[in-house]
């Protein structure tokens, strides 16, 4: 396994058993039975429509489940809110990128550290007073590359740079679940081959699930593949498997593959 740390038996880090979703008489979500491993990168696949980032929205909490069970690092996620599953030690990023723009790149990644570690609102209390949340601040600016860019505000960085710095604050308080939602979505060639290199630094020695469309991103990052269709999962393996397997072809992959060529 990619990502491995060490050569004994892995535990389940998050485990889905017949999760199933609906709205009014709409299925969503189908019966969807998953484990990723702790220390695994794990990508989700599938068309457009599939129910990825409904999955991605019952994992975090923004949204409840119909019947089935969530567990993240083996504890059940029903009827917990999402500052809840977060502590828990699962931390997630968004399809759209989603950070204070008017905020710097040291004051977003903050937020983020004093939100997930707890840190209550005091007037009385400076953060900058917080030496060990500036520390940590620091040390994610180097790990994302944008040390350079601390005092800038986020809203007039790159798109790339944009993403870059959502992925540090999903990563600001060392969550040992990190899920990313199409982290390359919009990029060049260029920056999605900055993104993957990023991904693979960050994910080190932690738990990766992420949906993504990009097949070039999917077979160089992950150590499983699961395929999601019309709200079922129809294939779970490693890449070789899922890239040789006839009915993920016929429903997704062969199409993806020639959209990304």
């Amino acid at each position: 396994m990619k990502n491995a740390t060490n050569a004994g038996p892995l535990s389940t880090a998050l485990q889905l058993r017949d999760v199933r979703k609906q709205f009014g008489q709409t299925q969503i979500i189908r019966g969807v039975d998953l484990e990723v491993s702790e220390g695994e990168r794990h990508a989700l696949i599938g068309p457009n429509g599939a129910g990825k980032s409904t999955l991605f929205h019952l994992i975090s909490g923004r949204i409840g489940l119909s019947s089935g069970d969530i567990t993240v690092l083996g504890q059940s996620i029903i009827g917990r809110r999402p500052f809840e599953i977060n502590r828990l030690g699962l931390s997630r990023s968004f399809q759209v990128t989603n950070i204070f723009p008017r905020l710097s790149v040291f004051e977003n990644i903050r937020c983020s550290i004093l939100w997930q570690t707890g840190h209550r609102y005091a007037f009385w209390y400076g953060v900058a007073n917080l030496k060990s949340v500036t520390a940590r601040c620091e040390e994610v600016m180097e790990q994302i590359n944008l040390h350079q860019r601390r005092d800038t505000p986020a809203g007039v960085l790159t798109y790339a740079e944009q993403r870059a710095l959502e992925i540090g604050i999903a990563i600001a308080a060392n969550p040992k679940i990190i899920i990313l939602d199409e982290p390359t979505a919009g990029m060049s060639r260029s920056e999605t081959a900055y993104a993957i290199d990023l991904i693979r630094r960050v994910s080190e020695g932690k738990t990766l699930f992420m949906v993504e469309h990009d097949m070039s991103v999917v077979f160089g990052l992950a150590d499983r593949i699961s395929v999601l269709v019309y709200g079922q999962v129809i294939a779970s393996d490693n890449p070789e498997q899922i890239r040789g397997n006839q009915a993920v072809r016929e429903a997704y992959l062969g199409q993806a593959e020639e959209q990304s060529a």
